[in-house]
């Protein structure tokens, strides 16, 4: 018989160890979140246009889809601790080096400065891969029953550091604190609106390095013997597995229909509603809000009863409605409630609102529940591999979408690619009733039978 005492150490060491990974993971993304309300302007004021800003944009997700299933192929063989470690480290290097463009230009030009950014952000794309591996220890140190309410504190995670991100970001690019700094640095420091948010993130990567070596242990698994990274060879067997293989297409699928809403989603506001910058940094802040809550409680206690499947399977369903009725947002809010005010929101505004609410919770239902299912199919030693080619996809879609969802909205028709995206997205309803995982503890049967 087990020693109760053992048991309950091997608990509390795996809650610290959960507890580590995801203050490390927010700070990262709180690192990433900083840079954010920079970035167009940034590009502007170095002579580039929004043409240059979008393919900057791009850039990072291009390299997530290159350096996931990488990162999360060598944590499986050499270790999530080393892999994590070395990733906040380069990605303190990217952002530093980042907030340097404006040195650049002075000396060398426009295009050197742009270039600057470009291998820069390409950079810390790459490292942002580690998200893989972060989910992957996640799953190495979780019980599968309780793996969905775990990754779903990722999420979590991520939706903070958009929260908290962004504003710190406008703190740090604010005249005061840059005037303040100007007034501190030593002068072979810049002290701009563009470099002391780099800065930040920068510092932010280090401060996640940091706790990574003093307090992240490295997690008890079966270690996979190392071997050639393989890219395509990665997504090759993931296609050719009956059970990832539609997992990997909901990934990407569901990527590129979120895009639209992430590209056109301020062009939407300001164009419809009159919004400007600052009014619309609300509503994506009371999304981000809304996704902490969602991924970090309502997805844990739905999980301990419902099938992973079926939540996907939900939320890809929300997501459908959500989409296709967010850019009708004014007709149907007109349409429900007259003239009628709720807590003084106008009908437009309330249904609108509505819109926000489906979305932010139909997607955290549909990613939380569809890493599970990636991370329930895999055995324990390919669980990085795993990850990283999921991840892979979803960063694919990021590349591809925007682009293609931009295009849409502004040559077709405003509403465009939010109806477009709910039409993939049914794709995604269909191709989860295809999937069973036998490893769902919440889909066995209640006799304990097969």
């Amino acid at each position: 018989m087990q020693d109760p005492r053992a048991v309950g150490a091997s608990l509390a060491g795996r809650r610290r160890a959960l507890v580590a990974v995801l203050a490390i993971v927010f700070v990262d993304l709180l690192g990433f979140g900083i840079v954010v309300p920079i970035l167009p302007f940034y590009v502007r004021d170095l002579g580039g246009t929004d043409v240059v800003y979008g393919l900057l944009a791009a850039s990072y997700s291009l390299m997530q889809f290159v350096s996931a299933p990488l990162l999360g192929q060598l944590s499986d063989a050499r270790g999530r601790r080393p892999v994590l470690m070395l990733s906040l480290l380069a990605n303190t290097v990217a952002w530093t080096v980042f907030g340097l463009g404006g040195e650049v230009g002075a000396a060398a030009g426009a295009t050197a400065a742009l270039a600057t950014l470009f291998l820069a952000r390409m950079l810390a794309g790459a490292m942002g891969g580690n998200i893989a591996t972060a989910q992957a220890y996640i799953a190495d140190v979780t019980p599968a029953d309780r793996r969905a309410g775990a990754l779903g504190l990722v999420g979590a995670a991520f939706g903070l550091g958009f929260v908290f991100g962004p504003a710190l970001g406008s703190v740090l690019a604010s005249d005061g604190v840059v005037a303040a700094a100007a007034g501190t640095f030593p002068a072979f420091v810049p002290a701009t609106r563009f470099s002391l948010p780099s800065f930040g993130a920068a510092a932010l990567s280090f401060l996640a390095f940091l706790g990574a070596w003093a307090f992240l242990p490295e997690p008890e698994r079966q270690a996979r013997t190392a071997g050639r990274p393989r890219i395509v060879g990665q997504f090759v067997d993931a296609a050719r597995d009956a059970t990832l293989r539609p997992l990997v297409g909901a990934f990407l699928v569901a990527s590129v229909a979120f895009s639209g809403i992430q590209v056109a989603f301020i062009p939407y506001v300001a164009d419809v509603y009159g919004y400007d910058a600052s009014q619309a940094g609300l509503l994506l802040t009371y999304v981000g809000a809304l996704a902490v809550v969602n991924q970090g409680v309502v997805v844990g206690r739905l999980s301990r009863v419902v099938p992973a499947r079926q939540l996907a399977a939900a939320g890809a369903a929300l997501l459908v409605v959500a989409l296709a009725a967010f850019p009708f947002s004014p007709e149907i809010g007109r349409a429900l409630l007259g003239e009628r005010a709720i807590l003084g929101f106008g009908p437009r505004v309330v249904a609108l609102l509505g819109a926000l609410t489906l979305l932010s919770l139909g997607n955290s239902l549909l990613n939380v529940s569809l890493t599970t299912l990636v991370s329930l199919a895999t055995s324990a030693d390919r669980q990085g591999g795993a990850f990283g080619v999921t991840q892979g996809a979803g960063s694919l879609g990021r590349t591809v979408g925007p682009p293609v969802m931009t295009a849409l909205y502004a040559l077709v028709v405003y509403w465009s690619p939010f109806v477009f995206g709910a039409a993939l997205t049914v794709g995604i309803v269909v191709l989860l009733t295809t999937v069973r995982v036998v490893g769902d503890p919440a889909e066995a049967p209640a006799d304990g039978t097969d």
